[in-house]
């Protein structure tokens, strides 16, 4: 992966990653090993709308990957995109 296309995806890495209910709902469906919209919804206290977007977000930063499953959305983590925030982090090893 050239280096403007890694930068590229750092920084939408790290705009998603910014509000912390983003952040708290990646950790749960992480947990979870998966959970569809209805279930991150009914665990944290926000319209449905908000949680929504929040679900948008992070699938556009490619944090969660949606599938499908009949009328309902199941997100997963996708963890190649937190390899690249990781990669990052590396440089401020001692």
């Amino acid at each position: 992966m050239d280096a403007r296309l890694k930068l590229e995806r750092l920084e939408a890495v790290c705009a998603a990653l910014a509000h912390a209910s983003r952040r708290q709902i990646l950790l749960t469906v992480h947990i979870r090993g998966g959970m569809t919209a209805g279930d991150v919804a009914a665990r944290f206290h926000h319209a449905w709308p908000t949680i929504s977007r929040h679900l948008r977000v992070l699938e556009e930063a490619g944090l969660l990957e949606a599938e499908r499953r009949g009328r309902e959305r199941f997100y997963t983590v996708d963890h190649a995109m937190l390899d690249v925030l990781r990669e990052w982090m590396s440089w401020f090893e001692k």
